[in-house]
This record gives structure tokens, sequence and C-alpha cells, in this order.
């Protein structure tokens, strides 16, 4: 218990840290929906679903293989923290020259058919070239703060991070206007160059935030050495391959749908489709929080506890407290979707409400897949996350093209809940049959199906009714007490 104890303390710094970024984050939503139309916000989406792919290319599975190999390799951490830096600093120096390069030809394919200047696109290239270098070269000394156990300083400068692009955010959008209508001095000098509702100005946020970022990492910057292994890194390049197809194919699934939206749709509707599904999308951030600080807690946890006797079991009571936890933020979203809109400012964006519910699920399944997913990690075998991501993106691909045409942005949704609950299946499967963890599988269903049928019964019966939704919400919390009231008993004698 106390080894559990010990995950969920820094889990729970990780999740304070992203919480409070995630929040902060969110409170920008209502801001864009309110002062950018609905096709230009879709321009935001779709840069943003760019970039969220080209990501892993970058990092080429690094993160995961720095953790894997500082397990592995015991007593290397200076040789494998350099040797994956410098990988990851020569992908990104190749990306940035090509793109340069071809700026103006990708410019142009990005512009399509939409009323945004030209050269406008050429600056947004540009900018996210350089931000996706700059978020590239920080994903390894980050790494290294988590597997250094050091979860107060990673969670500082992620901190940091969010409140300096909020406050760019809100210089740009809101101060500079303010300073140009009262005719506040540099007034004048605003006016030569401001262009109002102009959504470039996001980007250069996110630009400078992420370059302040990588200068306060400075002092693990100044931890690589400047000499490779060709051997050791010849072996980690094998391992983090497929791991890099994997997580290519998984932001696929996140992200492709919001691409076909704009391309395959109707020029007079595309735009705005992906900019509703886009910010009805937003609403589900609730539950990629506690994702993502799990997943920031577990990684280095998981590698570190291999080698313990009872791994195993650890691996199948951490998997249990997780399927609790995420189906009650499920069920709890849910319940409060008609308080969670209005961050919504724009009334016109909530006609794409129907998409959370089925988002969400799909959140759920993507989680307890990425809890799953250590089994391959931790055995070597990481074709196999090729080979299941490879089948979640067949599934977006295929099924995107057939059924957007028809249906939208519901498509979408869809198809993202199959594509993850897929994975999420076989991953069990094949993980039972070459690392078997001996997880609570009964139990973990029964939470699933019964927290599908409370937001049904909250959502589709009860019309999103907010107080029968939140007596749903606690009933169903209730009877997870419940039932895991003996475990629960044993957590707060060991506190």
């Amino acid at each position: 218990m106390s080894t559990i104890k010990k995950f969920a303390g820094q889990t729970a710094i990780y999740g304070i840290s992203t919480i409070a970024s995630r929040i902060l984050n969110f409170f920008l939503t209502p801001i864009y929906t309110k002062v950018y139309p609905l096709k230009v916000y879709g321009i935001f989406t779709e840069m943003y679903s760019y970039a969220s792919i080209l990501n892993p290319l970058l990092s080429f599975g690094m993160e995961t293989t720095f953790f894997r190999y500082l397990n592995k390799k015991e007593g290397q951490k200076e040789t494998i923290y350099s040797n994956t830096f410098m990988m990851i600093a020569f992908i990104s120096a190749v990306f940035l020259f090509t793109i340069l390069a071809f700026v103006n030809p990708i410019a142009v394919w990005l512009k399509d058919a939409t009323n945004t200047p030209l050269v406008d696109y050429v600056l947004y290239v540009k900018f996210f070239s350089f931000m996706l270098v700059i978020d590239a070269l920080s994903v390894v000394p980050f790494a290294r703060l988590r597997a250094d156990g050091k979860p107060g300083r990673y969670s500082v400068l992620k901190i940091i991070n969010i409140l300096t692009f909020i406050s760019l955010n809100l210089f740009f959008i809101f101060v500079i206007p303010f300073v140009i209508k009262n005719h506040f001095p540099l007034a004048d000098f605003f006016r030569s160059w401001y262009q109002e509702k102009w959504i470039g100005y996001v980007f250069i946020s996110n630009l400078i935030a992420s370059f302040l970022t990588l200068i306060l990492l400075l002092p693990e910057l100044l931890k690589v050495q400047l000499k490779l292994d060709k051997k050791l890194l010849a072996e980690m390049m094998l391992y983090s391959l497929p791991i890099f197809v994997a997580n290519l194919s998984f932001i696929v699934n996140e992200n492709l749908d919001k691409i076909f939206l704009g391309r395959l749709l109707p020029n007079s509707i595309s735009q705005s489709q992906v900019g509703i599904y886009g910010a009805c999308g937003k609403i589900a951030i609730f539950l990629s929080i506690f994702i993502n600080a799990f997943r920031l807690g577990a990684e280095p946890f998981f590698f570190s506890h291999a080698k313990n006797e009872n791994a195993k079991q650890t691996y199948a009571t951490i998997m249990n407290y997780f399927v609790m936890i995420i189906t009650l933020i499920f069920v709890g979203i849910v319940a409060n979707i008609e308080i969670l809109k209005h961050f919504i400012r724009n009334e016109s964006y909530w006609v794409g409400l129907d998409v959370v519910p089925i988002l969400l699920f799909g959140y759920v399944s993507l989680g307890i897949y990425m809890n799953l997913s250590i089994w391959y990690k931790l055995s070597d075998q990481t074709r196999y996350g090729l080979y299941i991501s490879g089948v979640g993106a067949i599934i977006t691909i295929v099924l995107n093209l057939i059924f957007i045409p028809f249906y939208g942005y519901m498509a979408s949704a869809w198809v993202s809940l199959t594509a993850y609950t897929s994975m999420m299946i076989l991953s069990y499967i094949l993980g039972q049959k070459n690392y078997a963890i001996p997880y609570h599988l009964k139990r973990n269903v029964i939470y699933l199906l019964s927290s599908v049928i409370v937001v049904w019964f909250s959502y589709v019966y009860f019309k999103r009714d907010l107080i029968i939704g939140n007596i749903l919400f606690i009933l169903f919390g209730l009877i997870i007490l419940y039932t895991e009231r003996h475990q629960i008993k044993k957590i707060i004698a060991n506190l």
C-alpha cells in the first residue's frame, strides 16, 4: 500500500499542476468563442490539429524510451539523457529546415478555399514550425524532471508556461484594443500594426510561452553531454520506432477527424463545423486533465517498479482505482453539462453539445488503454503498440471518410469512440496473452457499463436536467464507495 501511496502522491502533484494549467487554459475558450467567428475558430482548431499530429514526429517516442532505458541500463543516466536529447534535436533541425524551405506551398495547401489571406497562412506555418521545435526540445528535459522525482519544479514550469500564454492572449485581445480606443500612450504605435480579431496573436502567444519555458529549462539543458554512444542510440531507436508509429497513430485518431471535417464538408459549412466540434470538445478537458495527470505520474512509476515482486498486482490495483475515478468524472461532467456549456459564451456553438458524452466515453476508453499499454513497454514488445494504434488509425480514417460527408461532426465523435474502445479491448486481449496482469475485469466492466447507463438516463432520458443528473451522480458515487469500502478503509488507515 505504501507503494501505491507514493504513486498517488506524485500523481496528485502532477494533477494539481495539470488541473491549474488546463483550467486556466480552459477559460480562454469562452474568450475565443466570443471574440472569433465560427470560421476563424475553425482555423484555430485545424492548425492545432496539424501541430498535434506533427508533435510525435519530432519526439520520435523518445520520452518513453528514456524512462525504459533508465530502468534497463542502470548507471548510464547521463549517457541515456544526452543520446535521447540529441536525437530529438537532430530530427527537429531537419524538420525546421524542411518546413521553412517549403513554407509557401504548405500555406497554399492549408489555405484551400478559405477567405484568409495567403500571407497569414505563411505566418501561421512559420509560427507553428518554431513552436513545435521548441516544444520538442523541451520533452526530454521535462522527462528528466519526472525521472528525478521533481514534480514540484515540473509543475511550476508548466504553470509559468500557461500563465504566460494566457497573459499574452489577454494583452493582444483586450489590452491593445483598449489602449488604442482610449488613446493611451503607445496607442499610435499599436495602431500602426495591430489587426483586430487576428487569430495569429494566439499563435504568437503560444510561441513566446514555449520559448520562455525552454529558457527556464536551461539547468537541465546544460547537463546534456555532446557525445553519442552509437551502439546505445541504435538500440534505443529500435525500441522507440514502434512507439513513434504508435504515438503517431494515436495522434491521428485524436486530430484527423477535425482535419477531415475541414476537407470533406462543403466550404460553406466546413470551418463552422470544425469550430463547433472543437469548442464543444473542450468541455471534455476535465476528463483529459485526470488522464494526463495519471500518465505523468504512472510512466516513470511503472518502469521503476517493474522489478518488484508484486509489480503486476500493483498495476492491477492502480487500474481498479483508475476506472473508479474516471467513471465518476465521466458521470459528473455529463450531469453538469448545463453549467459547463456556459464556458462557451457564444450560444451558436451549443448545437454541438451532443458530441460531449460520446467524446467523454471515448476518452475513458483511451485512459484505460494508456493504463493497459504498460505491458508492451515493460516487456520490450513495443511492436504491439504499433499494431494496436494502427488498428485505431485505420478505423478513424476509413469511418470518417465514409460518414463525415453524411453526418458531419457527429460522425467524428462516434468514430473517435469506436477507435478508442477497439484499441482498449485489443490491448487487453493481447496483454493477457503476452504479459498477463491480474486486472479485476468483472468489477471494472461493471463500473464502465453502469456509468454509461447513468449517463444515458442523465443526458437523454432526463434531458440534461441539472438536479436529477447530480442526484444520479451522487448515487453512482455512493455505490462505488460502498462497493470499495474495505479497500478505502485500508488506504485511509495507511495515510
